[in-house]
């Protein structure tokens, strides 16, 4: 008899990534302030951790973005004023992208709205065990950017 898909743990991985994934998305999501997307945040948290003045290559690699939806997340952010995509000085054909005051005013907003929700999960889970699953995830994803194309 065939083993079920359930029985792999390997497919069992997949399937607790993906549940993380969308719960994580879904608590986020709900609490960013009115009018701001998920792949928005996503955009100005990367300009938050990152800094400054980095390419919309650099952040479409980082959140695995395609260059059109990438494109479309920061036309919208910057039609709020949120973001700033200027040409780059030493070399006219690329760009960077900063944050405005409005942008961090509004990711400010945002993260002190999830502070809650961050604080619940520290309590859940020692930082010994998120030290722990670290090895094992990037190990994970090291091996899937490896061979993507296989």
């Amino acid at each position: 008899m065939a083993a079920e898909p359930e029985d792999h743990a390997d497919v069992q991985v997949f399937d607790e990534i993906r549940y993380i994934e969308h719960l994580a998305r879904t608590a986020i999501a709900r609490k960013l302030p009115v009018g701001l997307t998920y792949p928005q945040f996503e955009v100005m948290n990367l300009l938050s951790r990152r800094g400054d003045g980095i390419t919309p290559l650099s952040v479409a690699q980082a959140l695995q973005m395609t260059k059109s939806g990438l494109t479309n997340t920061l036309q919208r952010l910057a039609a709020r004023r949120l973001v700033l995509v200027e040409n780059c000085q030493s070399d006219g054909r690329r760009k960077r992208i900063w944050l405005t005051p409005a942008g961090r005013t509004a990711y400010s907003q945002a993260m002190f709205s999830l502070r809650p929700k961050m604080e619940s999960l520290r309590d859940g889970f020692t930082q010994k065990e998120f030290r722990e699953a670290l090895p094992f995830l990037r190990a994970l994803r090291t091996w899937l950017g490896e061979r993507g194309d296989d």
